[in-house]
């Protein structure tokens, strides 16, 4: 299972409540570049997912094909997770669009012992040419957010060690409970010097656990192991995960993922693949979204061909993060669905009216585990 972070697939029916209207990353940004040109998604059935500029249907595509609805309050990478995996966030994480009031930061300061510079919604990768000098020079947090339930913590890895920050992640993830339980801490290190900073990959989330029983946990119970490449573990603040494997670029996680798929019989492998969201989605880059996309459409038939019959294949998303638009944060968007069974050709059909959980439904039923309770979300979209 890969979810290509933040591909959205058109707007939701409430997206205007999130002031998302028109928002469709993967068709908005076939149109600013003139087309996309991704053929081995292509021949899978990407076209088959929505209209999409230089990427026709295919009557015969071997995938099944679709767009998923999502049940969950927000539009942010944890809720979309959770409910791919059969947790819907009934009410939607807090956001602080006006930064994080005296309840928050006061005991953050007293646990670390340190100050706080920022506290606002912000870009990360501005912040810290903003802030990052003032905070090399002070030994103080810059501390920022987003339109997402998230709590960042940037901090110069030669001016603060990155167990500290770590540290400083897990002592807020403590005071963030109650009503201000965000979805996320995220620890953000960067290094360089002042008007050249750079963040590094040794970003690390610090999530809420999810509520159980959920499709993992029902995969754990049948026996089976759950592998997590790049920021799954994280997302799912190890819940339910049995190997993590955090990654330094897309490409590494992609790498690892093949690995997998020739070295083990049997489990799930649930990847992450960050960069379109992380580096080119929040900085409204659509021609890098695209080559971005085309990295992972080049390695494609290194994945197929590690596949053996009977295994089952799923690309999805987790929300948008459209490029084109004036907003630089997450879009309330339908996730894409590819479901390719080794061996079996699905013949173009399309997966009407799904949701986020009928992957982790189908998830589940391939890898022979019960369902989590009557009424659960999801159903599957294939049978073994």
């Amino acid at each position: 299972m890969i979810v290509l972070d933040a591909v959205g697939a058109g707007a939701l029916p409430d997206a205007a409540a999130y002031g998302d209207e028109g928002s469709d990353t993967l068709g908005n940004v076939a149109r600013a570049v003139g087309g996309l040109d991704l053929p081995n998604l292509e021949a899978l059935g990407l076209g088959n997912v929505e209209p999409l500029e230089g990427c026709p249907p295919q009557p015969g595509a071997p995938a099944v094909a679709g767009r998923l609805l999502e049940r969950s309050k927000g539009k942010d990478t944890t809720a979309g997770h959770w409910e791919l995996m059969g947790v819907v966030t009934e009410a939607a994480f807090p956001t602080y669009p006006q930064g994080f009031p005296h309840d928050v930061i006061d005991p953050f300061m007293h646990r670390t012992g340190r100050g706080v510079l920022g506290n606002k919604a912000a870009s990360g990768t501005e912040i810290i040419q903003e802030l990052g000098e003032e905070h090399q020079r002070t030994g103080k947090w810059i501390v920022y957010t987003s339109a997402d339930s998230v709590f960042q913590i940037a901090a110069h890895e030669e001016t603060i060690p990155l167990e500290e920050l770590y540290e400083g992640c897990r002592a807020a993830r403590e005071i963030l409970t109650g009503k201000h339980a965000v979805g996320r801490v995220i620890a953000r290190p960067f290094v360089g010097t002042p008007g050249n900073y750079e963040r590094t990959a040794n970003r690390h989330d610090f999530s809420l656990k999810p509520k159980r029983p959920n499709y993992l946990s029902a995969v754990r119970e049948a026996g089976k192991t759950v592998h997590g490449v790049g920021k799954i573990g994280d997302i799912f603040a190890g819940s339910d995960i049995d190997e993590s494997r955090p990654t330094q670029s897309n490409i590494d996680g992609i790498v690892q993922t093949e690995k997998l798929l020739r070295e083990l019989d049997d489990g799930l492998i649930f990847t992450n693949l960050v960069e379109t969201d992380m580096l080119w989605g929040h900085r409204n880059d659509p021609l890098n979204f695209h080559r971005c996309l085309q990295d992972f459409d080049r390695r494609l038939p290194d994945l197929l061909d590690a596949l053996r019959d009977g295994d089952l294949l799923v690309i999805t998303s987790d929300h948008g993060c459209d490029p084109t638009t004036p907003s630089t944060d997450h879009s309330r968007e339908h996730a894409l669905l590819l479901a390719y069974v080794h061996g079996r050709n699905a013949a173009g059909r399309i997966h009407e009216q799904g949701q986020f959980a009928d992957v982790g439904a189908t998830v589940n039923a391939w890898l022979g585990g019960k369902r989590p309770g009557r009424g659960f979300p999801g159903e599957p979209i294939l049978q073994p």
